[in-house]
């Protein structure tokens, strides 16, 4: 068996605290649950775009506030969207500090030019990786097998060498059917729990 030499993470919800769904609520004129809400932005066109890199934040902003009828104006709800990447995760910088002796640390993250300008330069999270990649700077989200290729074709390595930790199923399903050591995990605690599972840590 070769051993694992590279450590690949998603941020939002397993490193880092993403609050979008309860950061909207209130400027909605029409009162949605919070299923409701998270269903509506997943299949929003908008923050798809934006989160390829194809649109500018300006017009994500003014598309954004258009369809969602949100009671801000565009200028505002980009400021508010920009602290929707909230924090690094309690005991993340902990995790990753005692893990990097042993291993390359990566991220891959289905992200936006407002987020990862937060993350890089606000919290400090884009520092701790050697290998940090958005879905925005290269035109594809996950689970697209070729993010993970690029992914791969950066660091050097074949699929196999590779432990990647994400909260979505199908990221995980698509990373694993690469040859990807891939696993499903929520916050800190599940990446923890699951590197003890495999004898990591």
């Amino acid at each position: 068996m070769i051993a694992v030499d590279v450590l690949l993470f998603d941020l939002g919800g397993v490193l880092v605290e993403f609050s979008g769904v309860q950061d909207i609520a209130p400027f909605l004129r029409e009162r949605l649950s919070e299923s409701e809400i998270v269903e509506r932005w997943r299949h929003c066109p908008h923050t798809r775009q934006y989160g390829l890199g194809k649109l500018s934040r300006e017009e994500f902003g003014e598309r954004f506030v258009r369809d969602w009828e949100l009671s801000i104006s565009p200028e505002s709800f980009l400021r508010e969207f920009r602290t929707w990447s909230k924090s690094l995760l309690p005991g993340a910088a902990d995790l990753l500090a005692s893990l990097r002796p042993r291993f390359r640390l990566a991220a891959l993250s289905n992200s936006n030019e407002l987020h990862w300008e937060r993350n890089t330069n606000d919290l400090g999270v884009i520092s701790l990786f050697e290998v940090a990649i958005s879905s925005h700077q290269i035109g594809i989200c996950k689970p697209d097998p070729a993010a993970y290729q690029i992914t791969l074709e950066r660091l050097g390595v074949s699929p196999e060498v590779v432990m990647f930790f994400d909260d979505v199923p199908a990221h995980v399903e698509a990373a694993a059917a690469l040859g990807i050591h891939a696993f499903r995990v929520e916050g800190v605690q599940g990446v923890r729990a699951q590197l003890i599972q495999e004898g990591i840590l």
